[in-house]
């Protein structure tokens, strides 16, 4: 696989959150349309990675690189990251009080699109699309209208960040288990998303346990990581052998 070809480049990323190293050396390469998970016990920095790469400040980067279509990601502010392309959805997506869900999802948009060199989408094309892509999700159509996620259950939320990942439609979106608190529509929701923008060029690193969802998403490639490294990569089948061993085991067959 040539360079030129890869959409995201990760070499020897080392993150520290505050005095603890949680990364110690992950290099990943992830090429356009791909799919990739990432499984690990808790506290293994699977979310640390998501985190550090979309630019939260207490995640820092120590050591390594990491590119974005060729261009540099770590020297990019957060917001920049977001408008380049990246996409992060939060294991637990948090409350923006005062802030009206349409609203705050339509200024992303409209950044991502001046980025792109498009129009900006009025409030009444972004809302004909904002309706239609709730109504698809299994969101209530009054949530647009509310504050981002306030009084939303834990499957509304995700289901927001699913409308937010189908109207940003990012060259890479990291998603932390957003099956966590979703029902079987949920699911099925997810599985339908990923695969639509799949085919239009979004590459995905999901991070997740649920191996039902693993197999209907059809990964590219499965990667464990194990205190802050990748120790095995693999394809469905390293997915599937840590769902009948758990992690210990399939620790010490990788070492075996």
């Amino acid at each position: 696989m040539t360079s030129s070809s890869l959409l995201l480049q990760v070499r020897d990323l080392r993150v520290d959150v505050g005095e603890r190293t949680v990364l110690r050396s992950v290099s990943l390469d992830v090429p356009a349309g791909a799919l990739v998970v990432l499984m690990g016990a808790n506290g293994s920095g699977k979310s640390t990675l998501g985190m550090a790469l979309a630019g939260h400040p207490n995640y820092q980067v120590t050591a390594g690189s990491a590119r974005l279509g060729g261009a540099d990601l770590l020297g990019l502010p957060a917001h920049e990251r977001a408008r380049a392309g990246l996409f992060l959805s939060f294991q637990s997506p948090p409350d923006v009080p005062g802030v009206k869900n349409n609203l705050f999802i339509r200024t992303a948009l409209n950044a991502v699109r001046e980025a792109r060199g498009l129009e900006p989408q009025d409030a009444f094309d972004f809302l004909s699309s904002a309706k239609q892509g709730a109504k698809q999700l299994g969101l209530p159509e009054a949530m647009l209208g509310r504050p981002v996620n306030e009084g939303f259950s834990g499957g509304e939320r995700k289901r927001n960040e699913l409308l937010q990942l189908s109207l940003l439609q990012p060259r890479l979106a990291l998603l932390d288990e957003i099956d966590s608190g979703m029902d079987v529509d949920g699911v099925r929701a997810v599985v339908e998303l990923v695969q639509r923008l799949r085919a239009q060029g979004t590459a995905f690193i999901v991070i997740s346990h649920y191996l039902q969802m693993i197999e209907q998403l059809q990964p590219d490639t499965v990667l464990r990581l194990d205190q802050g490294c990748i120790a095995e990569t693999g394809d469905i089948e390293l997915a599937r052998r840590i769902a009948r061993t758990g992690f210990a085991r399939a620790a010490a067959t990788a070492e075996a």
